[in-house]
């Protein structure tokens, strides 16, 4: 699941959101419906409040909820900067998750940062935006731990999810970890790095008592491109997002620790997670792109998880040049799949 160490990335590139406010629906001139769509909103759920930005070119377009990772780990200023062009043909809708980014309160009552909790919002988020748009059903693209907490949703409530996109899904916490400490530890041998191989003596094999012990190996297997196979350019990236309007650094360290926070609360809930037995099987179309050099999630484990996961349709896409971050590594061939599986499922058409 996507941790700590992308946060990390964008503050030192200085790449956040841009600072919105309102709830309101930007309809153009008279109110038409045709207008582009830019709606910012608050919901209420259970003592939190929820965080959606929803955006698109037109109204009538497929509608797409992007789900970020972490636990904890907004991205949807990723999203928005590397896949924006998205928004051309879909509505697209960016939650942040209780606990992350815009939605994060530091006086929050931890105890409530469950799986079962993040579904029940999920399952707000969604309903609000079926009724909003008047959709029977809408896609769920998620990331990391994004895209386990799709799955898990679309496990449960199938009738209101038209497809699930699942990028580089967290499928078993336990043996992923164990299989990004060992390919850390081999690579560390065969380079020699001394540093590393002190770390991982210190730290030992999973499971974790600590969400620090378990972002320790992450920066590691980040240091050998298991994270990011093709890092984007830091400095271009930077100036671009601030001529974009998207730079508000001193929110980045706020995010970055709402994200530690929900890792530390969640993590034995989540040593625990097994979809290989939990999701056997969906009555959705499923679709997973996967990282051909992923190893911080391992990608041979969700590769297997796909063979043995029963679904009315299902399409495996591997990106072969990138590791755990697809939608950032590769971003154009991205928003290209994305439209080519939506369309071989009858949910996207360019001749509308």
């Amino acid at each position: 699941m996507k941790r700590v160490s992308l946060w990390s990335w964008i503050l030192r590139v200085s790449i956040g959101a841009c600072a919105t406010a309102g709830a309101a629906w930007a309809f153009g001139e008279a109110g038409s419906l045709s207008a582009p769509i830019d709606r910012i909103e608050n919901l209420t759920a259970d003592g939190a409040r929820l965080y959606l930005t929803t955006r698109g070119a037109h109204v009538d377009a497929p509608l797409l909820l992007w789900l970020h990772g972490g636990p904890g780990g907004a991205e949807s200023p990723l999203f928005r900067y590397f896949n924006g062009d998205l928004e051309d043909r879909f509505i697209v809708a960016y939650w942040d998750q209780r606990g992350a980014g815009r939605s994060f309160d530091p006086a929050a009552d931890l105890r409530k940062l469950t799986i079962a909790r993040h579904l029940a919002d999920l399952d707000l988020v969604v309903d609000h935006l079926r009724r909003s748009f008047a959709r029977e059903k809408i896609v769920l693209i998620g990331h990391s731990w994004g895209a386990t907490l799709a799955l898990l949703y679309a496990s449960v409530d199938p009738q209101k999810i038209a497809a699930v996109i699942a990028v580089t899904p967290s499928v078993a916490t336990t043996d992923q970890q164990k299989a990004e400490f060992e390919f850390v530890s081999k690579e560390a041998q065969r380079r020699q790095d001394v540093e590393a191989l002190s770390q991982l003596r210190a730290l030992g094999p999973p499971p974790y008592s600590t969400a620090a012990q378990t972002l320790s190996v992450e920066r590691l297997s980040g240091r050998y491109g298991a994270v990011f196979h093709h890092e984007p350019n830091r400095i271009w990236v930077m100036i671009d997002g601030i001529l974009r309007g998207l730079v508000v650094p001193w929110e980045i360290p706020d995010f970055i620790h709402a994200n530690e926070v929900s890792l530390e609360a969640m993590r034995e809930e989540l040593q625990t997670l097994d979809l290989r037995k939990s999701v056997p099987r969906l009555e959705t179309p499923v679709v997973f792109f996967l990282g051909r050099h992923d190893r911080h999630v391992d990608a041979s484990v969700a590769a297997g998880y796909f063979d043995e996961l029963h679904a009315p349709a299902k399409q495996l896409v591997w990106f072969e040049n990138s590791a755990h971050n697809p939608p950032f590594e590769e971003a154009d061939l991205f928003d290209a799949r994305v439209v080519d599986a939506l369309a071989s499922l009858g949910l996207y058409s360019a001749a509308r």
